[in-house]
């Protein structure tokens, strides 16, 4: 059985989704017969970064609230993040364009190290403050899990895997992915959100049993 996850790396119930999914996962009894694949998805592919602006100040300005209004969804997602184990730093987040972020996820992911590339993406921006918009900081995160220097060094320096890229963007659009994180279980159960605990173990649980 597939599940295919569509999201970002700086979308916040993104990574909340992830850990309710792997909650799931962890606990469902034919958990060695799923294959993971992580999907790209920008919330703003066309960004352009102003390097002194705060992620308040973003989302105010992207929303059209005011920054009260901003701090509040923002702590609001720190309290939620927190139910899942993770502590969100959002006042050190750094707001990025994640092109080429998505671009080492998808080099990552025909070493098989996907996953393990998402993850520490997440971990980059929501707790440890990092900024995604350089090439070295994602580097640093590429050789950390274990790819090839060289190799890294390649994608960055050029355009390699932005095809890979647009294409699970409009994959993602033929299956009406409109926001993320998109939960796809063999192409026949789709969950939108970082929905409770229980509608993942139920869709796992009714995906499997209907497996070709």
């Amino acid at each position: 059985m597939k599940v295919e996850i569509w999201s970002d790396v700086v979308c916040p119930f993104c990574y909340i989704g992830k850990r309710r999914f792997e909650e799931a996962l962890k606990a469902f009894n034919h958990q060695d017969e799923v294959e993971v694949e992580w999907k790209s998805f920008q919330l703003n592919p066309a960004l352009n970064v102003k390097s002194d602006q705060s992620l308040n100040e973003y989302l105010a300005e992207i929303k059209g609230i005011s920054i009260e209004e901003a701090v509040k969804m923002n702590q609001y997602v720190t309290e939620m993040a927190k139910e899942v184990g993770l502590n969100y730093q959002l006042d050190q987040a750094k707001v990025a364009n994640t092109l080429n972020a998505h671009r080492l996820l998808q080099f990552a992911k025909t070493k098989g190290k996907g996953d393990s590339m998402k993850e520490h993406l997440m971990q980059a921006y929501f707790i440890q403050g990092k900024d995604l918009n350089s090439n070295t900081i994602l580097e640093q995160i590429a050789l950390e899990i274990g790819l090839d220097a060289q190799e890294i060094k390649d994608v960055l320096i050029s355009d390699k895997f932005a095809q890979n890229v647009e294409e699970d963007a409009y994959d993602g659009q033929q299956l009406g992915v409109r926001g993320v994180p998109f939960f796809v279980f063999d192409r026949k159960y789709g969950i939108s959100g970082a929905q409770p605990l229980e509608v993942f173990e139920r869709t796992l649980a009714q995906a499997y049993a209907e497996k070709s």
